[in-house]
């Protein structure tokens, strides 16, 4: 009894989760939609923001570029590319702005040797390898139930555990790339009084939805380890 009534408050929590995690993508979408059409003083370009938030952080050796896709930024400490979609690349609003100078948050991150933004990259090529088996593993262990099937499921545990390490090590990182984005943002005076609160607001929810990633991938752990105890 104890274990199908822990399974159904579990299921519980995966549905409000889901309604959450919904509401909060929505509401994101909603936000950026909103903020894109509130030009940016001296309408300066995403690309243009990025350019000189780099520069102003005596960043030189980070290209700009533009990619395809819709909010598909992404700053790569590889190649040290900064990758801006095209609304946000040649975008003079202040949701263009705030992404383009989020992204280079994450540039100054790794110029500085930001500690969370080098962990996550440590755990990026093991985290890749874990979710290229860990949904079969998992899905093995919970269809067997001899030993070799409680053997998996533990593994797969482990595995998943992996990518729970990795969302909670993204919120710091995100959360640090949008505070330094925000400070730069309104002490060069790039967005003023009125904008400033718009490109305030898009960061914030879009911290939300690392915030229920994180949430959600603990729950499912929490799950998958209740599966095994009642297993064994």
């Amino acid at each position: 009894m104890g274990g199908a009534s822990n399974t159904t408050i579990m299921w519980l929590a995966f549905i409000v989760l889901s309604v959450i995690s919904f509401i909060v993508s929505k509401s994101v979408q909603t936000k950026f939609k909103s903020y894109s059409r509130i030009p940016m003083n001296y309408g300066m370009t995403g690309c243009q923001v990025a350019e000189k938030m780099l520069y102003d952080n005596d960043i030189h050796d980070v290209t700009v570029q533009e990619v395809n896709g819709t909010l598909t930024d992404h700053y790569n400490p590889v190649n040290k590319t900064l990758n801006l979609s095209h609304d946000v690349y040649h975008g003079t609003s202040v949701a263009a702005a705030a992404v383009a100078a989020h992204e280079c948050g994450h540039a100054v991150q790794h110029a500085t040797g930001y500690a969370w933004l080098q962990m996550r990259s440590t755990l990026v090529p093991t985290v890749s390898f874990s979710n290229k088996f860990v949904m079969w593993v998992l899905l093995a262990g919970m269809l067997l139930v001899n030993r070799l099937g409680t053997t998996l499921l533990l593994v797969g545990i482990g595995l998943y555990a992996l990518t729970t390490l990795f969302s909670i090590v993204t919120l710091p990182v995100e959360i640090n790339a949008s505070r330094r984005a925000l400070v730069w943002l309104n002490s060069h005076n790039i967005t003023s009084p009125d904008t400033h609160r718009y490109a305030e607001s898009a960061l914030r929810a879009a911290a939300y939805t690392y915030i229920m990633a994180a949430v959600t991938s603990l729950a499912t752990l929490i799950y998958y380890i209740m599966v095994y105890s009642n297993r064994r």
